[in-house]
């Protein structure tokens, strides 16, 4: 493991206020490709929400607490729809089960204070983890790592409030809007397809949505999840045991 640089801007709790400028600085370049994303998903989420009958200041607890754009908008649905805590601790349990993975490549050491670090795993969002994983670590300080989440949660914070109130306001049609969770996961399904063909695993996952929706059509997101998880794990080890008898 390479030594650990104490020089100012290395990720070092003694960095100046001229290199922490510097640091926000490139984190802010860093992100304004996201923001532009996050600006406009942000207000469909903040539109839906306040058309589905909640108040526009649901939209900033459910940007500060959960944070999770997908969750966010499934979120929405759960709570106007009654469904039990049970339930939705396992929706967003599968739903964001990506992240345990994100931890073992994500620079969260590089932040210094204990508060900060809290925030980041908070704050670790697909978006932010490309961003900063795909970068040298050398080259990474906890400033610009903390900086570089904020400015990412500012964005959707920004986005939604904005959404809420104009939806809240202005009476805006949400028709449509619905959609937009769908076509967000069918965005990072292509985009997924594309980095890794993968035909039999896209097969796998319709097929088990598909069961699960003729299955229990008001479960059909656990149900889904929990299937297509269990043929994952029941594919990786016969291929586990097909190479151990090879």
């Amino acid at each position: 493991m390479p030594a650990v640089s104490h020089t100012p801007g290395a990720g070092d709790a003694r960095t100046d206020g001229v290199d922490r400028r510097h640091e926000i600085g490139r984190a802010a370049r860093d992100t304004v490709g996201v923001g532009m994303g996050y600006l406009p998903l942000g207000a469909a989420f903040g539109v839906l929400l306040a058309t589905s009958g909640l108040d526009w200041w649901w939209a900033p607890v459910f940007s500060v607490l959960i944070y999770a754009g997908s969750m966010e908008f499934l979120a929405i649905g759960l709570v106007t729809g009654g469904v039990g805590l049970a339930q939705v601790a396992a929706t967003a349990f599968f739903v964001n089960f990506r992240h345990v993975f994100y931890g073992l490549s994500f620079p969260l050491l590089k932040i210094r204070s204990g508060l900060g670090r809290l925030y980041g795993v908070h704050a670790l969002t697909d978006e932010a983890y490309a961003l900063l994983a795909t970068k040298p670590h050398h080259d990474l300080t906890g400033t610009r790592v903390l900086a570089t989440e904020v400015l990412c949660h500012l964005y959707w914070l920004t986005g939604s409030v904005t959404g809420a109130l104009l939806g809240a306001s202005l009476g805006l049609d949400a028709g449509g809007l619905g959609f937009a969770l769908t076509a967000v996961f069918v965005v990072l399904t292509i985009d997924a397809f594309r980095a890794a063909p993968d035909v039999p695993t896209l097969v796998i996952a319709v097929a088990c949505a598909v069961l699960a929706l003729a299955v229990r059509p008001g479960s059909m997101l656990v149900v889904a999840l929990l299937t297509f998880v269990a043929v994952l794990i029941g594919r990786f080890l016969l291929a586990a045991r097909r190479a151990r008898h090879a």
